[in-house]
């Protein structure tokens, strides 16, 4: 597998279609029984909207640094527009259908304890909807996009037109996958891949008693429906894929814990996507979407996988020792706090180091001086993107991380996908924070969080002149 190293998630644009609901939670502490049934009585404290279905695919997209737009149908409601502002705000272009007189699909689960106590779902299917009016949108940005998305939860969205849609997509040269949901899968046949769910599977196919039994069907299955490729994601036992005209594949899980498998199929097909339209391999594409399932399911509710948490996640058998520099947060803040209790000191900096030069290196060489050891924390590629604008970043995050951790100054690297590091600051509370001299103390994120634990802040001069955009343009007049 040529790795995340080669594949450049930004050039990716995956348009996604299906399904779109919201899932909400209403998070609490119980501690006492109701007097008037025998339940739980759950006080709460918060509560919590998320996009769910096709709208949580899509969110999948844009978390790997991918580009992706949401075509679906929601309510003329108060949820519908939460759905619309939450898909706005995390860089999701989406072209939500409202349909008049209706209610937003709705799943709300009450949690206590990190445990669901109870789904209450607000469902109905949007069946009188002209299908002209579903297909158009569709149809407008097919070209713009690489791959098309079906997310189908047997919502309403997608019925008799799927096979439309299967054959615009390929008349346009655009492979098609397709999140199955129900017992009849002849609505699916001719696209490009399919990942049904064992459960999904065996009731298509019956009962599967072993890997061999799975093949056997699943074979049929994909020549029954003329598909290129057929992927059964099986929990606990990982995942099998039958590619036409390659041997059978059987993946082993890389879940190290369960928490919550809510929405791990979408993760599932929107890595999937967003690295087949990157150039990877269906092959490479499947082994990534396995690690980023075993990711999302250790999470609570719906939720996503960055490249940089995937990256984490492959670190510790990665064959590059630079890589098996990079940390989880959770690893990091038991690396400060060993360091303390052994009276040395954590340095920390950040940056999004896209094209690496010799300020950076200075900079770098001189924070580690300060203290024991230095972490560098390292924008993932969508916030690199948000910060710089859509033409960065020029180097993927595994090449940033991979040149980084070459620096004999640099003992740890760590991955953050929000616009600064502050949280993660806050989190890990290093006992010295290094910034450039373009900064002041008053305007370093997190500065507050280590100054109040009894860190400091230190700014450092930069080398004069030197700078990545400076760089970036003079590269520009060599065009």
């Amino acid at each position: 597998m040529k790795g995340l190293s080669a594949i450049n998630f930004s050039s990716s644009k995956v348009l996604v279609a299906g399904d779109v609901m919201a899932d909400t939670y209403w998070v609490g502490q119980t501690s006492r029984i109701s007097p008037e049934a025998p339940v739980p009585v759950v006080l709460v404290d918060f509560e919590e909207t998320r996009p769910g279905g096709a709208a949580n695919v899509a969110l999948n997209i844009v978390a790997l640094g991918a580009r992706t737009t949401l075509v679906g149908l929601v309510g003329d409601d108060a949820i519908g527009d939460e759905i619309a502002r939450l898909l706005t705000q995390q860089g999701v272009d989406h072209s939500l259908i409202r349909v008049a007189g209706a209610r937003t699909i709705r799943k709300l689960r009450v949690m206590s304890r990190r445990q669901q106590l109870v789904r209450v779902d607000f469902e109905q299917r949007f069946a009188n909807v002209p299908i002209k009016e579903k297909l158009s949108p569709i149809e407008l940005r097919l070209l713009d996009n690489d791959i098309l998305v079906l997310s189908d939860y047997a919502k309403g969205f997608l019925g008799v037109e799927t096979q439309e849609l299967i054959s615009l997509a390929k008349a346009h040269n655009k492979a098609v996958i397709i999140d199955p949901k129900g017992m009849d899968f002849l609505s699916y046949k001719g696209a490009t891949l399919i990942t049904p769910n064992l459960a999904e599977f065996e009731a298509v196919v019956g009962p599967c008693g072993s890997d061999q039994d799975i093949v056997e069907r699943g074979i049929n299955l994909r020549e029954q429906l003329q598909l290129d490729s057929l992927l059964v994601t099986r929990g606990e036992h990982g995942m099998t894929l039958l590619e036409r005209n390659a041997a059978p594949v059987h993946l082993e899980s890389r879940a190290r814990e369960v928490f919550d498998v809510t929405g791990a199929g979408d993760t599932v097909v929107a890595t999937l996507a967003a690295a087949m339209a990157s150039g990877a391999s269906l092959r490479e594409a499947v082994e990534l979407a396995n690690v980023a399932a075993g990711i999302v399911v250790a999470k609570s509710g719906t939720a996503t996988a960055s490249v940089g948490e995937i990256i984490q996640s492959r670190s510790a058998t990665a064959p590059s020792n630079q890589l098996r520099k990079v940390v989880e947060p959770e690893a990091l803040r038991e690396i400060i706090s060993s360091a303390k209790v052994a009276g040395k000191s954590a340095v920390m900096t950040n940056g999004c180091f896209d094209v690496l030069h010799a300020g950076h290196v200075d900079l770098l060489r001189r924070a580690r001086e300060l203290g024991d050891l230095l972490i560098v924390a390292v924008n993932d590629d969508a916030s690199v993107r948000r910060l710089k604008g859509a033409t960065r970043p020029v180097n993927p995050l595994e090449h940033r991380l991979t040149v980084l951790g070459m620096l004999e100054c640099v003992d740890y690297l760590v991955v953050f996908s929000e616009d600064t590091p502050e949280k993660l600051y806050c989190k890990v509370l290093p006992q010295v924070l290094v910034k450039g001299g373009d900064y002041t103390a008053a305007q370093v994120a997190g500065g507050d969080c280590i100054t109040a634990a009894g860190g400091r802040i230190a700014i450092l001069d930069l080398v004069p002149d030197l700078s990545s955009t400076r760089i970036l343009s003079k590269l520009g007049e060599f065009n």
